[in-house]
């Protein structure tokens, strides 16, 4: 409302054109409505149009399988994008303040955002719904106990959403939780992450260009690339396929050229040499048949299987279970002589270490998010009577570790070749 009276005061001066655009969100019953009401009210009042949009958020979150103030965001912008296009509108302009950015600083802090999600908000930059239409936010550096005297000085009447007091959503425990503890010791905090936010952002902001710049012309290698740029690189390239990548599977693809990853039901992601990406189907998923009967002879020994070198020895006494990458240490007498090298199987279960029961192997995957075209590719280890006690990568199966009466260890290693 302290917008909607600033751009009408400056309107004449600037030769505005203004008309006022409400979303009604249909969250608050008739507190909506009144909402509603007071907008068309003011809009009228001050001889300006007025147009009106409604949806269900709670029926979009569902169906979009997002939070309902996710959803409310992209109904929002939606509606406004479209009436700017009916009205030939150029921008919009949005009443976000400096309080907004700082929670939004923290909120995307918790959710372990890059340095262009901590950078918040923009005063000046594209609508999310369609890149053609301006947002600009003209009260982004000001603070809302300023609008809060702004509004009691004019006379300008407003509502308070009653939502905004609800502890069950982050952001609001952020606002009445977090902050005030942390002004509590830091009085000047908007200050402080507003600057850190704007130090963030030109950061980012110089390794998305940098990027860009290498995308057009790859000099130098993918791999002499600063590892920002390196992110920022796979990042790009990503959303130019529409695929909004975390944290995760950004690293997969910059650690490791020439390992797919999988991004959805028949699609996977990949990375090559050079560091571009390509998107392609994987292959059928077949479960693979062919296994190795491994006699363990001898003190240490090796042996490849499937692209994957494993080395082994035995060992004399007990010993803590090594917290080693590509290492296990199991108890030898439950293991023998004789072991199976194999793939993943239909049916297959085993009990992984710290659990009171086996589960399907089938499930353990799922739970763990391991991608289906990896589960194909992980080498399993048996005894000869069919017991799972390894997996490779995961848990070491519960009945072969160590305990007080182990004599002999087998200590296992292994590499992808």
């Amino acid at each position: 409302m302290v917008l909607l009276h600033l751009l009408d005061a400056l309107a004449p001066e600037f030769d505005w054109k203004l008309t006022v655009a409400h979303f009604n969100h249909q969250l608050r019953g008739r507190s909506s409505d009144a909402d509603e009401r007071l907008v068309r009210k003011t809009a009228t009042a001050l001889g300006l149009p007025f147009v009106k949009g409604k949806g269900s958020v709670r029926a979009a979150a569902k169906a979009r399988r997002e939070s309902i103030e996710m959803a409310a965001r992209g109904l929002r912008h939606e509606f406004l994008a479209r009436t700017a296009r009916r009205l030939k509108c150029r921008v919009v302009a949005m009443g976000h303040h400096a309080d907004d950015q700082v929670e939004l600083f923290f909120l995307r802090l918790l959710r372990g955002s890059g340095g262009e999600g901590l950078a918040g908000m923009k005063w000046h930059g594209p609508s999310p719904a369609d890149r053609s239409i301006d947002i600009i936010r003209p009260l982004l550096d000001v603070n809302r106990a300023e609008l809060e005297q702004f509004v009691r000085e004019n006379k300008i009447a407003y509502r308070e959403d009653a939502s905004n007091a609800a502890r069950d959503i982050l952001r609001n425990r952020v606002r009445h939780e977090l902050l005030p503890q942390l002004r509590r010791s830091q009085p000047a905090l908007n200050q402080t992450v507003l600057r850190a936010m704007e130090i963030v952002g030109g950061e980012a902001d110089f390794a998305i260009a940098a990027a860009s710049r290498w995308l057009r012309r790859p000099r130098p290698a993918f791999d002499m690339l600063a590892v920002a740029v390196q992110r920022r690189v796979i990042q790009l390239q990503l959303r130019e396929q529409k695929i909004e990548a975390g944290f995760e599977l950004i690293e997969a693809l910059r650690l490791f050229a020439g390992r797919p990853a999988m991004i959805g039901p028949g699609l996977n992601v990949i990375r090559d040499l050079a560091g571009r990406i390509s998107i392609s189907k994987p292959p059928r998923n077949t479960f693979e048949g062919r296994q190795l009967v491994v006699r363990l002879r001898g003190s240490e020994d090796e042996i490849a299987f499937d692209g994957v070198l494993l080395q082994w020895r035995f060992v004399k006494g007990e010993g803590a279970r090594p917290k080693a990458t590509g290492r296990e240490v199991f108890d030898a007498a439950g293991i023998g002589k004789r072991i199976v090298l194999r793939h993943w199987q239909p049916g297959d279960r085993f009990q992984p270490i710290g659990m009171a029961s086996a589960v399907k192997l089938q499930d353990w995957f799922t739970n763990r998010k391991v991608p289906r075209a990896r589960r194909h590719e992980l080498i399993v280890a048996t005894t000869a009577h069919g017991k799972i006690f390894w997996v490779e990568g995961q848990r070491i199966g519960d009945g072969f570790k160590l305990t007080g009466a182990t004599k002999k260890r087998l200590v296992w290693c292994w590499r992808r070749l």
